[in-house]
This record gives C-alpha cells, structure tokens and sequence, in this order.
C-alpha cells in the first residue's frame, strides 16, 4: 500500500487462517481491512470508490510534500494510492496472473489505483500556477483504476475472493442497528421462508384494514372531506413496494427490540449474525469484536468467531489482550503506521517465551507510546513517583507506560522494541557487576530508541541501597515515618518490606532525591 489515508506505506503478509491485527489507536489497523477491502471489491461505504473520492483519502504527509514541492519551484508528479494485493498462486484465480506488481512477482492479484488522469495535464498545469491557493488535492483531475495483475481492468465479479467486511461499531444510530440486523436475517433465510414472510406481513396489513375499530375512524374522517382536500381522508398502512417486511419488522432479544438492548449485546449479535449470512465469504474482517463488550461477553463472542470461521481467511483488528490470547498467539501481527511483524519471527526462545505469557504486558509494550521497564513492583512504584514528582503528572499521562518484568526477560521485550523501532528505556540494578550487564545488552548499544540504565557503583548493588546512597538516613526515616538506630537496620527494613517502602516514597509529600540512573531513565 501506498498513501492510503493514515498509511505512507504498508507491507503486510498474512496467514491464510487467522490473522489477528494488533495495534494502538491511530496505528491504521482500520485502514488496513478499509484498504483490503477496497481492493477486492471496488467500494467505499458501500458505494463505488469513484463515487466517493475526496481529498482526504490521500496521505496528508504525502499531499504536504506535494505542495511544499510546488512552493518551493521544484515540481514533482502529484501523489497516488495504490493498493495492491497478492493472492496465493491457484489456478482458479489464473485469470488475475500476471507480473505487473511492485514487485515483478508473477502471482495473481488486484491493483487499485487512484491517480492523476493525464487527460488533464494542460488544465492541471493552469491550476497549479500559483501554488500558494493550493491546499488540498483537486480530486476532479484523478482517476480510478482497478486491474488485474495480468495488466485488465476488472470489477467484482472478476474477483472471486469474496469478502465480508464487519464492523459493528459503525452502526451509530439505533435505528442503523435494527436495520443492519434486518438486512443479515433477511440473507440468512432461505427463498421460502422469504415469501412465507413476505406473505404473513401482507396478511396482518390486510387484516388491520379489516378491523372495526379502524373503519369506524375512516368513516369519521370521511364526514370531514371538504375541509382539508376535497378527496376522502382515511388511514391505512402502507402498503407500497417500498414497504416491504424489511421496513415494518423489528428483531426481538428474549421479547426485548434489539434498539432497547445494551450496545454490547446488539454488537456481539451483529457480529455472530454477519458470519452466519457471509458463509459464502472467502474472506472475513472483522474490526475490534471487543466494543462495548465485559469480560466474560467477549469470551463467548471470541469462542463463537474461533469456531466459526473455519477454513476461512479471518482478520481481526484489536487492541485487546483477551481476544490475542484467546485466539492464538502465534496468529499476531503487529502493526504500526505500515510497519508489521509476527510474533512468530522473533528468535525461537524468544517467541516460547511469549508463548507462554498472558499477553497482557506484551500488549502493553506493542501499545505504548514510549516504556519503560523496571525489574518488580517497588521498582514500578518508584519510577512512577519519580515521574510524577519530576513532571507533575503521573507516566500513564504523559503516554508513559512503566512495565514490571523480571529481569530475565528484559532481553525478550528488547527484541520487540527493536523490531517495532519502539523507544524503551530499561531501568536494572548493576547487581555488583557492571561488565556483566555491559555484556548483556552490547546488542542494543548504538540504538536511539533503546537505553540500558544502571548506577555504575557496584557498593550499590539494588534499589534500596540506591535510594539510601542519594537520600541518606535521615530523609528516608521522613519519608517512611520511622527511625533506626543505623543504615544497616533501614536497609534490612527496607528490603524486607520492598512494596510498602516504594508506596511511601510515591505517596509522600517530603522532598527526596530520585537517583541518577532512574531520573535519566525517565527523560
């Protein structure tokens, strides 16, 4: 991909199963299945893609560049989207095959481009004479384009990839809901049951008119001509082609209509009920299944989606621990603005390792703006109160997250810093041998985005006697409320009783000192 909205570029490989998206807010996990989407069928919200150009489709880096080219009297060739996706090589997708990609792979594929239609090169000259009025791209002088990788043009039904795009969460009114899951009933029943249905709405409609009760209005309407139409007034119910089943019915919840049901009831009901009419699909997105929904709510939906995909292609976008977990590990792919890696290509140990975990504290590193990575709790404690104390607000706020891991897997989260360029600082006792650690992490030196902390005292070996080397006996006796005959007696106190001395020194208001290495570490 190329200039796609939030995405400059964009290189993703995906498994032919699962595929789960993981990635912060704003990381383009969205555009992604948008883009995929858009590439297999032509269409954007439901309408086709040269019926909804604007501007705004266009990288806003990308479009700034193009302008400040123009300003600067340097003009380059006005930017394009391009979406290209690469199918495994079958022969019932031959007709697709062709070189004509990015990359000169002979396999089948769909091109989507948007770009700058020659035809309008001399108008489009004219218009970008004065380039200080520009500031957005004149999206009348683009066109669409949609081919083959054997270089044809196709539509939809040249494509027989199938997708079934489900996103809950766009359904913003109640009454978009109620249709939405109108429209997936209706594509879940057979022709019979439709004309069985169709039939029985007629015959209530039929039937309303009948009623005595309603005759005896319209015949007190009738008395009334003259004084609003000449024509005779009465009621009925509609009973025109564009009031058909679909529009009157309402879906129902335990007798409950679907309007009145919480939102994340209506989402997970949405969710199972489109996978239920895409059964035909080749290929599901589903973006963030987690909305609205609690723990135990999104354990079934996951559970129902793991065994009803089936051999499907299945992508998932999310940013929630549960559903990486629940659904597979090794099925993840890390995602950030175009950049995108599996778990699965980390180092074997490595990867075991993740495994392994919950998944909660990987998430958190793959989501966080900047970490930074402490060996336990009463570490956690004080570089938080060192933040805080040093900013005025807490790590959190500042897009700061402080992870507690012990400390032999430092090197584990370090191998995904490194391959998602994520900025983490890693906060270590020396444990009374600086060359040991030197040695540990000669790998990440020279790297901008990843920083090893430590005192290099080695007398100092862990945080407490850190903390008494900076602050003295005397502060410290302050900051926990007690008082020992020597520094001896403080330090057994203090690492007898780690997690509530670190709460003390988060929770005071006596001034302390935050040693060396931990204030660089927080920046």
């Amino acid at each position: 991909m190329k200039n796609y909205r939030c995405l400059e570029t964009a290189d993703v490989t995906l498994n032919s199963g699962l595929n789960i998206i993981v990635g912060n807010n704003e990381a383009g996990k969205s555009t992604l299945l948008e883009s995929i989407h858009l590439a297999l069928t032509g269409q954007l919200n439901g309408r086709p893609i040269q019926a909804e150009l604007h501007p705004y489709l266009f990288n806003a880096r990308a479009v700034s560049n193009y302008i400040a080219a123009l300003l600067a009297k340097k003009p380059v060739e006005p930017p394009s989207i391009l979406i290209e996706l690469y199918f495994a090589d079958d022969p019932a997708l031959a007709k697709l095959k062709g070189a004509n990609n990015s990359v000169g792979a002979d396999l089948p594929g769909t091109v989507l481009s948007i770009e700058f239609n020659q035809d309008y090169a001399d108008e489009f000259e004219t218009y970008v004479k004065d380039p200080s009025l520009i500031r957005t791209l004149p999206i009348e002088y683009y066109i669409v384009k949609w081919r083959s990788f054997g270089e044809n043009d196709i539509t939809s039904r040249a494509v027989p990839i199938k997708p079934a795009f489900i996103d809950a969460s766009t359904i913003r009114n109640n009454a978009a809901a109620s249709r939405y899951v109108v429209d997936v009933v209706r594509d879940s029943l057979s022709k019979e049951q439709k004309v069985d249905l169709a039939l029985s709405y007629r015959m209530m409609k039929d039937a309303f008119m009948d009623d005595a009760k309603v005759r005896g209005v319209n015949e007190a309407l009738a008395k009334i001509a003259g004084e609003i139409s000449d024509k005779t007034l009465s009621v009925s119910l509609d009973t025109s082609s564009r009031s058909t089943w679909e529009f009157g019915v309402m879906p129902h919840l335990d007798d409950v209509p679907l309007t009145l049901v919480g939102k994340g009831e209506q989402n997970a009901i949405k969710i199972k009920l489109a996978m239920e009419s895409s059964s035909e699909s080749h290929l599901i997105l589903i973006e963030e299944p987690e909305n609205h929904l609690s723990f135990s709510n999104l354990n079934k939906l996951i559970g129902h989606i793991a065994q009803r995909h089936g051999e499907r292609q299945l992508i998932i976008t999310t940013h929630s621990s549960f559903v990486l977990n629940k659904l597979g590990v090794e099925s993840v792919v890390l995602f950030h603005r175009g950049r995108s890696f599996r778990l699965n290509k980390l180092l074997p140990d490595t990867y075991d390792y993740f495994m392994r975990l919950p998944g909660h504290d990987t998430l958190r590193l793959i989501l966080a703006e900047r970490a930074i990575l402490v060996e336990g709790p009463s570490d956690e404690l004080i570089v938080q109160a060192a933040f805080k104390k040093k900013y005025d607000k807490s790590p959190l706020e500042a897009g700061v997250d402080v992870i507690s891991v012990n400390s032999l897997a430092f090197k584990r989260f370090l191998e995904i810093a490194k391959l998602l360029e994520r900025k983490v600082a890693v906060v270590t006792d020396n444990d009374g041998s600086v060359a040991r650690l030197q040695k540990k992490y000669a790998g990440y030196a020279g790297l901008s985005h990843i920083s090893i902390h430590y005192d290099a005292d080695e007398s100092f070996r862990t945080l407490e006697p850190q903390l008494l080397k900076a602050n003295g006996r005397v502060t410290i006796e302050k900051v926990l409320g007690k008082t020992f005959s020597d520094d001896n007696e403080l330090l057994d106190y203090m690492i007898s009783n780690k997690a509530d001395c670190a709460l003390q020194f988060l929770r005071t208001s006596t001034p302390w000192t935050v040693p060396q290495y931990i204030d660089h570490a927080i920046g």
